[in-house]
């Protein structure tokens, strides 16, 4: 049987999945945080740089006009003006910024105004933002640094953490895989926390007891119904047995003998399901046990016993030689019914193999095991009997493994391997 999920694989993909969100988030976070502080510390700086620049112009205005004279960094009519300064047309400050990095000067924010009328110089200042230019950039890598080392702190608390839920998350997943081959007393019991994991743990919980009463309600009243009608049918058959010889007779009896087969295979299904069977093993020569399965089929079955090198001539396997000969004698019973001749049963060390040559198991019973009260039989529906479903019981109570599949060129396959 392929297993039905990949546990391990899916929870360390969750893991990692969730710590790279959480990485992915914070560095968002980080970023976002750091434009915003640039954008804000540039405008505050250009903002003082403006500020400055005003007061300064000011201030040499002022004394330009008391004494004639220009203040340091003061300048009439600069040849780096910016042209927008240059236009001037009244006598208010005004302030212009200015990009352009020349001679080692960084950005620069232009404080002008004209000292007289419309004809008059312009007095004007420079103030560059050089040095708090530099300390932006500085404190651009000191929030990276900052971030980057947030992000490692925070990067294995992450990981932690989304391992504490994958492993949540594995309990869940492993307890609704044994419920899916078949554990139906499988239960995840509380988990920590209470949250959606929680409830995901107690729905499955929950699900599980809910499937388990409906099927043990369906077994017992299979098991009941079995019960009930074994009585009548064996009076059917006694009742048969009383009627005159004849074709009706034979027609009648045939029929009641498939009625006490049906209602002693489901009595056998009862009681595999509930339990109750117990294996009573001996040492036995497999071929001996096989080749009369076989026979007792009333099927004409070839057998073949094969000698691995190094081997008894006489293989011998501990078992129960009984249900032993009803696995064998359903596979051959039902690859006559629903496969094609000629059917070979070779035996080689502990293993059976029962194959046929017709149209094979169908890919639903591959798939998803045999189910009961289908047949192969087209008058039928699709599936099968219960025969393959008593070999799979049994085959389980006696520790053996029982394979179903389909040969590359056609015919349908039966694999036992009993254990050593």
């Amino acid at each position: 049987m392929r297993p039905f999920y990949r546990l391990r694989s899916a929870r360390v993909a969750l893991r990692w999945k969730i710590a790279a969100l959480a990485a992915a988030t914070a560095c968002l976070v980080a970023v976002a945080v750091g434009v915003l502080v640039h954008l804000w510390t540039a405008r505050d700086i250009r903002a003082r740089a403006g500020m400055q620049a005003f007061n300064t112009v000011y201030a040499a205005m002022d004394t330009y006009r008391r004494t004639g004279t220009l203040i340091d960094g003061a300048h009439l009519d600069p040849d780096e003006l910016p042209a927008e300064l240059r236009r001037l047309a009244d006598g208010r400050r005004h302030t212009a910024y200015d990009g352009h990095v020349e001679n080692n000067l960084g950005p620069s924010v232009w404080g002008a105004q004209r000292v007289g009328g419309p004809d008059s110089p312009v007095l004007a200042v420079r103030i560059n933002m050089s040095s708090e230019l530099h300390d932006l950039r500085r404190l651009d890598m000191t929030m990276a640094v900052a971030s980057l080392i947030a992000l490692a702190a925070a990067t294995p608390p992450a990981v932690y953490g989304a391992g504490l839920l994958g492993r949540r998350l594995q309990q869940v997943s492993e307890t609704a895989g044994r419920i899916c081959a078949g554990d139906l007393d499988a239960r995840t019991g509380p988990t920590d926390g209470r949250d959606e994991v929680a409830d995901i743990a107690a729905t499955v919980d929950h699900m599980a007891d809910s499937l388990s009463r409906r099927l043990r309600t369906e077994r017992q009243f299979t098991a009941d119904v079995a019960h009930e009608l074994r009585t009548p049918v064996g009076g059917l058959l006694a009742a048969a047995d009383l009627l005159p010889p004849g074709e009706t007779e034979d027609l009648l009896r045939a029929r009641v003998r498939d009625l006490r087969g049906l209602v002693e295979d489901l009595l056998e299904i009862s009681r595999l399901d509930a339990g109750a069977e117990q294996p009573v093993r001996a040492r036995v020569p497999l071929g001996a046990v096989v080749t009369e399965a076989v026979t007792r089929t009333g099927f004409d079955t070839e057998v073949a016993v094969v000698e691995a090198p190094g081997t008894q001539p006489a293989p011998t396997v501990e078992t129960d030689p009984r249900r032993l000969e009803r696995i064998v004698g359903n596979l051959v019973t039902n690859a006559h019914r629903h496969g094609d001749t000629p059917v070979r049963v070779t035996v080689q060390g502990p293993t059976v193999v029962v194959r046929d040559h017709g149209p094979g198991f169908p890919a639903d019973l591959l798939l998803e095991g045999p189910r009961r009260f289908h047949t192969g039989a087209r008058e039928r529906g699709s599936g099968h009997g219960l025969g393959l479903t008593i070999a799979l019981g049994q085959a389980r109570l006696l520790g053996a493994e029982l394979r179903l599949g389909n040969a590359p060129d056609g015919g349908a396959v039966a694999t036992l391997r009993l254990p050593d």
